[in-house]
């Protein structure tokens, strides 16, 4: 060996993750993610659940087999046994939720010693969302480009008045932890964030749902598809097919899915009635009784979709006026 190569790594690599070590992968119009280190690969995992076998002791088959019953039963701490650190450049707002995964150590730019980073996210013209009617924190759709146009250029005269209003301060001698007090949310910031793999999946499970804000959704989507799926192929494949792709019942979805492959619907109509999503009435005219649908009720439109995605109707759409 020359005295000048570099001497072969001991430590488990993914070679495919290794391709874009240090390389920004962009997300919005000025974000990014880099992967700055990682620890472990899906061999380190199984290692770690066969920890009584040495390493070689199994094939690849094997080794993928393992990492998917671990990841359907939910045995956690292998997938634990491998972290990554990641330096992300991502807008305060999206921050905000994103650092509420106190799961992760975290470091991030700050703005008490140095001065705030000159660029925030835009919004394009055909990008404004309007506000959801099915709850409050939700959007859907887009308002009209015309309108959105006028938006997005007040927007850019904002955030340049409040960068000018902000560089005034500290040309005049005003701390930075103070003159940084009317920045906009939209101001990027940067943070290396370091996370072990099994909760690395559950911030990804929330924050690429199709609930999540747009914006997060974006890092998470990206973080996903082209950080693990390189890191730890055979555990990105048993997480799109479990965790992702899969589908959770609870005790009542399960009861009433069953009722209906059986043909009962009055049963499964019972059962939805137990589970308080539906009600007692009384006509009046008639002195009969039966049961109604609530007004609203969230868990059995949750339950709706579910039996919809396997293909079931839920009786109540059909049986009840």
């Amino acid at each position: 060996m020359s005295r000048d190569a570099a001497p072969a790594s001991r430590r488990p690599v993914a070679p495919a993750l290794e391709e874009i070590l240090g390389q920004p992968l962009p997300v919005l119009d000025d974000g990014y993610v880099r992967v700055v280190d990682y620890m472990g690969s899906d061999a380190a995992i199984v290692q770690a659940a066969r920890v009584s076998y040495g390493a070689g002791t199994r094939r690849v088959s094997e080794d993928r087999t393992l990492i998917r019953y671990l990841m359907r039963h939910r045995h956690t701490t292998p997938f634990e046994m491998c972290e990554i650190k990641l330096h992300v450049r991502v807008p305060m707002d999206c921050w905000r939720q994103w650092i509420r995964h106190r799961t992760a150590n975290v470091n991030e730019y700050s703005t008490r010693y140095s001065v705030a980073i000159d660029a925030a996210s835009r919004t394009a013209p055909d990008q404004w969302r309007l506000q959801t009617a099915a709850n409050r924190q939700g959007s859907e759709g887009r308002i009209d480009p015309e309108a959105g146009a006028r938006l997005t250029a007040a927007e850019g005269d904002l955030q340049e008045r409040a960068r000018a209003v902000y560089q005034e301060r500290l040309d005049a001698g005003v701390a930075r932890e103070q003159a940084r007090k009317d920045l906009p949310l939209s101001t990027y910031t940067e943070s290396y964030w370091k996370i072990d793999l099994h909760n690395l999946l559950h911030f990804l499970g929330l924050r690429a749902d199709s609930h999540a804000q747009e914006e997060i959704r974006a890092y998470a989507t990206l973080i996903g598809e082209q950080v693990v799926s390189r890191w730890v192929p055979l555990t990105w494949e048993a997480y799109l097919d479990y965790r992702a792709g899969g589908l959770l019942l609870t005790r009542a979805e399960r009861d009433i899915a069953a009722c209906l492959n059986a043909g009962r619907p009055q049963d499964a109509l019972r059962i939805a009635e137990q589970a308080g999503w539906l009600r007692r009435r009384t006509d009046p005219s008639q002195g009969a009784t039966g049961a109604a649908l609530l007004r609203r009720n969230r868990e059995r439109s949750e339950a709706e979709a579910k039996l919809a995605a396997l293909g079931l109707t839920a009786p109540w759409l059909t049986a009840l006026p």
